[in-house]
């Protein structure tokens, strides 16, 4: 018998141990989400290019798209994310400086029920239907 309360009492303290390095954990350089959003990066676009041009136009197509959704514009605030879903799970992104115009234009979309969803600027609206109806 004392095995397995020694057992459960390393569980006990792992749990609360876990719970007190959480708490502690600095959140000052995240960008934190918790709202139905989708988030952009501000960035002043080049035009000219016939493959940049495309990547803006369908990247106005999917935010109004998004908007009639209920979705909210979030400007990406700083280079980690964190979105917090409801069960008080936390998901962090780090986005890198970008290196294409369709890294710079990228488009995550978070519901605080799920997981956040990278859009693929290169797709139509399919991806975002199936995620919304999920």
């Amino acid at each position: 018998m004392k095995p397995v309360l020694f057992i459960l009492g390393l569980a006990i303290c792992s749990l609360s141990c876990n719970q007190t390095r959480k708490g502690n954990e600095d959140t000052s350089n995240y960008d934190i989400i918790t709202e139905k959003s989708y988030v952009v990066r501000e960035v002043k676009p080049a035009t000219g290019d016939p493959e940049t041009d495309s990547i803006l136009q369908r990247k106005q197509v999917l935010t109004s798209y998004l908007e009639r959704k209920g979705f909210v514009r979030h400007v990406a605030a700083k280079e980690i994310l964190m979105f917090r879903r409801n069960n008080r799970q936390e998901v962090v992104i780090d986005l890198p400086a970008p290196a294409t115009a369709a890294a710079a234009n990228v488009i995550i979309i978070f519901d605080p029920m799920k997981n956040p969803l990278f859009i693929n600027l290169k797709k139509d609206t399919t991806q975002v239907e199936h995620y919304i109806n999920m």
